[in-house]
């Protein structure tokens, strides 16, 4: 979660956290200005009640549910049904737009993802949100950020998310490793625990790879952390670079060598996750719901009580993580926005937020029981957006053909990223 307060400075969440702070125009690079050109559209109706559906990718937490219900419970002339979507955030993105085409006007609260927001805007997917009804002040300014576009807020804060290095503090300790903040110190620190554990089983480091959103996510932390770029701060590409190459190599040389397993290229979050929890990691990239889950001592967890986060390293420079997470807009065919802009505040609550961050390990309280937040905080604070365009499906899918054929072993690393210069310039304009 995200709230922003002198002296409650941590209240977000684990596995996400809301951030709006203050509204920045996020225009370069998505193309040009919300449909309907210089004539301004009528204002949308926010006022009529009436049940509505919330449309979300599922629910892990088991909190959602209960949110929904107590929101009902206090709100008599509109109840609020879940709508789960499939996991795959692509598959999301497809229902939704599919249901704004044939103007769905049931679907009414939409999770969209932070890179979604240049689209579904621009697009008239969601309702631009008034500021006099939605203030951003109190959230972080990187959530703002990614829900603005041409200086309007489109969606409000329900979750930011950056990434964090999971690493073993036991091995660390038992071989007095400090936690590495580059990838050579991480190399080194698993070059000097596999030579004494001898441990077959026991990998060095990996993260998410393969062909879908999150090898985006990885291939943007790499550039960024070799201090490259993919898209530059005036919305033009820019990633055929020596830095964005140093980036990619380091990779693609990682897996050549075997500090990334071979296997982790068909890994998304979960088999990730699932391999740092049996103890086949030293290192692992992921987000911070992995925390709750490889501390469980049910008997589930081979590293419960043994591991600790850290910012992710960075390769030539400090780590950054790439944003990820969602904020909550209103669909653009909604029937009855009233009661959808009553949820989008319900749910934006420092209660409800506080709420469902203490049920998905996603910060005073909260603090003691993950006293992690800090880091994820500054994660989030410090975290790239991946690049803000219109067309970001076509954007991302060039991203990861261009990874993942270099990763295979197929393509050279400059030579994939001078072909998605190239492609990059076809679709961001």
């Amino acid at each position: 979660m995200t709230f922003v307060r002198p002296a409650r400075r941590v209240l977000i969440a684990v596995a996400s956290m809301s951030a709006l702070f203050v509204a920045a125009a996020c225009g370069g690079g998505g193309g040009g200005a919300p449909a309907g050109g210089g004539t301004s559209a009528p204002a949308a109706d926010f006022s009529k009640q009436g049940d509505i559906e919330f449309w979300t990718g599922k629910d892990t937490s088991g909190n959602l549910p209960k949110a929904i219900r107590k929101f009902n419970d206090s709100h008599p002339n509109g109840k609020v049904t879940l709508h789960e979507l499939p996991e795959a955030a692509d598959q999301q993105r497809q229902q939704m737009i599919q249901n704004t085409q044939i103007k769905n006007p049931k679907m009414a609260v939409l999770n969209v993802d932070v890179v979604w927001t240049a689209e579904f805007a621009a697009k008239s997917y969601v309702e631009a949100l008034p500021p006099d009804q939605f203030p951003t002040d109190k959230f972080l300014k990187a959530a703002v950020d990614a829900a603005t576009y041409f200086g309007k807020v489109y969606a409000y804060p329900h979750r930011s998310n950056g990434g964090l290095l999971f690493y073993r503090k036991d091995l660390l300790e038992k071989y007095s490793l400090k936690v590495p903040t580059t990838f050579d110190e991480m190399k080194a620190a698993c070059d000097k625990i596999t030579a004494g554990e001898k441990d077959s089983k026991l990998g060095c480091f990996a993260g998410q790879y393969n062909k879908y959103e999150g090898l985006t996510v990885n291939f943007d932390e790499a550039v960024h952390g070799a201090g490259g770029v993919i898209v530059g701060e005036d919305g033009k590409p820019n990633v055929a670079t020596p830095e964005a190459t140093k980036g990619l190599s380091t990779l693609t040389d990682w897996f050549k060598d075997g500090h990334i397993p071979k296997a982790a290229i068909t890994w998304q979050e979960e088999q990730g996750r699932k391999a740092f929890q049996n103890g086949e990691l030293i290192f692992h990239r992921n987000w911070p719901y992995v925390y709750t889950t490889a501390n469980k001592t049910d008997g589930s967890s081979e590293v419960a009580g043994k591991f600790d986060v850290a910012p992710l390293p960075g390769i030539t420079q400090p780590g950054v993580s790439s944003l990820g997470g969602g904020n909550l807009g209103i669909a653009k065919y909604a029937e009855n926005k009233g009661t959808a802009a009553d949820f989008l505040k319900f749910m934006a609550s420092e209660e409800t937020q506080k709420q469902d961050t203490l049920a998905t390990s996603n910060a005073p309280d909260i603090v003691k029981k993950f006293p992690y937040t800090p880091t994820l905080l500054k994660s989030i604070q410090t975290a790239k957006p991946r690049p803000k365009a219109v067309e970001y499906g076509d954007v991302t899918l060039s991203i990861q053909d261009a990874a993942y054929g270099a990763l295979q072993g197929q393509t050279q690393p400059d030579a994939a990223l001078q072909a998605l210069q190239a492609k990059l310039q076809t679709l961001i304009k």
